[in-house]
């Protein structure tokens, strides 16, 4: 096991400080506030988005698949993101651990924990299952977990009056 180096945590988590940021600026009202950013292997980014399944009626429009899109169209030279970091506030379920294999991401960082429907490590472990023909990338979960968690946990304690997010 290789433990990460001190320069990539730093980075990860100044890159899910900035999701969070965006999350809290551009989520539609009524949408699980999520947000993904892509970064070029340089570090430049290449799109952010947030959930719009709410807002757009479109069971698909979760962050990274609408981050993905536009990073793909933003490079412009085709659907693969090699080299990429996808960096999301919230691991990605089933379908948009399926999209960022396809896509050939090399890294994917996420920062709450999804126990019902998590598919990097929680409920499933898609991006690392041996049985896939595809390259498996990089994974690190719960950067900044805790502040990742809480805007998640304020949203459904206004929606389900539970207020609890299972992460």
């Amino acid at each position: 096991m290789v433990l990460p180096t001190p320069e990539g945590l730093a980075a990860a988590r100044r890159r899910m400080r900035a999701a969070l940021d965006y999350a809290e600026a551009h989520c539609p009202a009524g949408d699980v506030p999520v947000a993904a950013l892509v970064e070029d292997a340089r570090g430049r980014l290449l799109a952010a988005a947030t959930n719009r399944r709410e807002a757009d009626g479109d069971p698909t429009a979760h962050a990274e698949v609408l981050a993905l899109r536009a990073a793909a169209a933003r490079l412009g030279d085709g659907w693969r993101l090699t080299g990429c970091t996808i960096t999301v506030t919230l691991e990605p379920c089933a379908m948009c651990a399926g999209a960022i294999m396809a896509a050939r991401l090399a890294r994917v960082e996420f920062g709450a924990f999804e126990p019902k429907t998590g598919a990097c490590g929680s409920r499933w472990d898609l991006l690392r299952d041996r049985a896939s023909p595809l390259p498996a990338p990089e994974v690190r979960g719960g950067v900044l977990a805790e502040e990742a968690a809480r805007p998640l946990r304020g949203f459904f304690s206004k929606t389900n009056n539970s207020g609890r997010f299972p992460g």
